[in-house]
């Protein structure tokens, strides 16, 4: 080769740091929000990001795990990746509780975490940890880079995996050394494709043709949808299956808002806490599909008494869900956005007026002891149900609602309307108390036009009540409503239905959370009186700015109807007397 031309290859490329790198990758990726905390073992990369800041924006956490739920906040409202730095160690360890919740939860994160240098790695080195093995059951993909070379390609990978097929948690743990090496930089590609890894399994269609056949004859058809609808954006895929088969509808908790939550054949949320008529009449359906939903344990109660009169068909595009708790009659593998045109194309436009009257009869039973006793109460103290029900008055189901785990998630997941899909943010399968105010402020910096509601217990607030000083700096505009009962209320009603009132640990005090956020330079009030809910309200959706709303709710307020442990969906109780 002559010497003019490899001078040529030369200038095509750019040498650069490891930590250059890094930046120039999540450049490509389109990234514009990153949610980390500093430390030693990342440095170099906080370095490189200083002469991006007009470009990236980086939001300085108080907590790792804050960082981590702040980033599935983002995900789950955008649709987009969320990107997370941490440094080596503890910062790493930091994250493990969000990375479990982004695994179960499906949610596409890429966490970019420092490591010691590579000759000291296995030396007990100072903040060194094994965040390979510690992360690894926690983890849709995980690597270490010892090199710099390696940089763009594994970055441009970990994004692929992280947003592909069934999305979940990516971890990437870069030695210091390779963050600090300098190497010819020829630029990054964005990863589409990898050998062995099939994101999206192969459709067939004779198994879609086998499901319309069960659909056309059936007489009692049921549909249980989930978050895959949502994770596929088949939304409009979904309304016009459900619209053009007429079968009534469920979601599971993450399922909801993939259609509005007023649509006709919308028959609320299936579950432990969910509604009545969607968990009774599981057991009384002649065909039962699931669409992007896993058969959750809280969703199917036990499954040797779950829907067993009924034929199941199921469609998701992670093959291992199904046949995995409940066993399909027709498997359907494949996107949720691609087999629903197909499977619709087949079905029959059909309307099912003696079964939809068998919801509606559960509903008005519901309707009259559970939900009017809650949202319009006859006592002197409020209600949970009450407060969400005047949140649905005042945004007409227009505002992003996040939750904490807990009863207030169960009551604003029964009773928030919802008008748009990525509107119903909470911790699903892993139930993870401080996820909401960390989850909110990454929602607000997802979808900055939507009003952000955190809606928080004071359990779950205290877990994470640091993140306020995030708020203070970053500065976005969230509205806090914590619902105080001056329990934990969900172990509390356990201990008061099956352990003889026996309250064991679950009285919990709080500090005055007004000064709490004045501290933090936040707006607060305190309120407890009915007549004040209403203007309450209204004044911190009016706000410009974040603001807290302490709510003081009743302490012994159960949330029913309820499957009770141990019991079948169609077991469900409406109250305390049916136990």
């Amino acid at each position: 080769m002559l010497q003019r031309d490899v001078q040529q290859m030369k200038n095509n490329f750019e040498n650069i740091s490891g930590s250059q790198a890094v930046l120039k990758a999540l450049v490509a990726e389109g990234v514009k929000t990153i949610f980390g905390y500093p430390g030693g073992a990342i440095m170099p990369i906080y370095d490189a990001l200083y002469d991006y800041q007009k470009i990236i924006n980086h939001v300085l956490v108080r907590h790792e795990q804050g960082a981590i739920h702040a980033a599935q906040g983002f995900a789950r409202v955008s649709g987009k990746t969320g990107v997370v730095f941490a440094t080596s160690g503890p910062g790493a360890t930091n994250l493990i509780t969000g990375l479990a919740d982004a695994l179960i939860d499906s949610t596409p994160i890429v966490c970019i975490t420092g490591q010691v240098f590579a000759h000291l790695l296995g030396t007990d080195a100072f903040q060194e940890a094994d965040v390979l093995n510690i992360t690894t059951p926690v983890t849709k993909w995980n690597y270490q880079i010892t090199d710099a070379n390696e940089i763009p390609f594994i970055l441009s990978k970990a994004f692929f995996i992280a947003k592909s097929g069934r999305p979940g948690p990516v971890v990437i743990d870069i030695t210091k050394n390779a963050q600090l090496q300098f190497f010819d930089f020829e630029g990054y590609k964005i990863c589409e494709h990898i050998r062995s890894y099939l994101p999206k399994p192969n459709i067939r269609k004779e198994f879609i043709e086998e499901a319309a056949k069960l659909i056309n004859a059936s007489k009692q058809p049921f549909v249980v949808f989930g978050q895959g609808v949502i994770l596929g954006n088949a939304e409009k895929e979904f309304l016009h299956f459900i619209e053009k088969s007429g079968i009534p509808a469920a979601w599971t908790i993450l399922g909801m808002g993939a259609i509005p939550t007023n649509h006709k054949l919308a028959m609320g949320m299936l579950g432990m806490h969910g509604n009545y008529a969607p968990n009774v009449l599981t057991n009384k359906c002649d065909v039962l599909i699931a669409i992007g939903m896993r058969f959750d344990d809280r969703v199917t109660g036990r499954l040797d008494k779950y829907a067993k009169q009924a034929k199941i068909i199921h469609l998701d595009i992670d093959p291992a869900e199904i046949d995995k708790n409940v066993k399909s009659d027709v498997p359907v593998w494949g996107d949720c956005k691609i087999t629903l045109p197909l499977l619709t194309e087949l079905i029959k436009k059909k309307s099912y007026p003696d079964w939809y009257k068998q919801f509606d009869d559960c509903r008005k039973l519901e309707e009259a002891k559970c939900i009017q006793p809650d949202i319009n109460p006859t006592g002197k103290i409020l209600t949970m149900g009450e407060v969400v029900n005047t949140i649905n008055e005042l945004t007409k189901g227009e505002a992003i609602i996040v939750t904490d785990v807990g009863q207030h998630q169960m009551v604003a997941c029964r009773y928030a309307k919802l008008n748009n899909t990525r509107s119903n943010i909470t911790s699903g399968g892993l139930g993870t108390m401080g996820f909401a105010l960390p989850a909110a402020i990454g929602a607000k910096f997802g979808a900055p036009k939507k009003e952000v509601i955190a809606l928080i217990g004071d359990g779950g607030i205290q877990m994470t009540i640091q993140e306020l000083g995030t708020i203070m700096q970053s500065k976005p505009n969230i509205k806090i409503i914590i619902l105080n009962n001056n329990f934990l209320g969900m172990v509390r009603q356990w201990q008061e239905l099956f352990h003889q009132k026996r309250y064991s640990f679950v009285n919990i005090e709080s500090p005055n959370y007004v000064q709490v956020a004045k501290g933090y330079g936040i707006a607060g009030a305190k309120i407890s009186k009915r007549s004040e809910l209403k203007p309450a309200i209204k004044k911190i959706l009016a706000s410009k700015k974040s603001y807290l709303l302490e709510v003081m709710v009743r302490k012994e307020n159960n949330v029913f109807p309820m499957v009770p442990q141990g019991k079948g969906v169609s077991e469900i109780v409406l109250s305390k007397k049916e136990i």
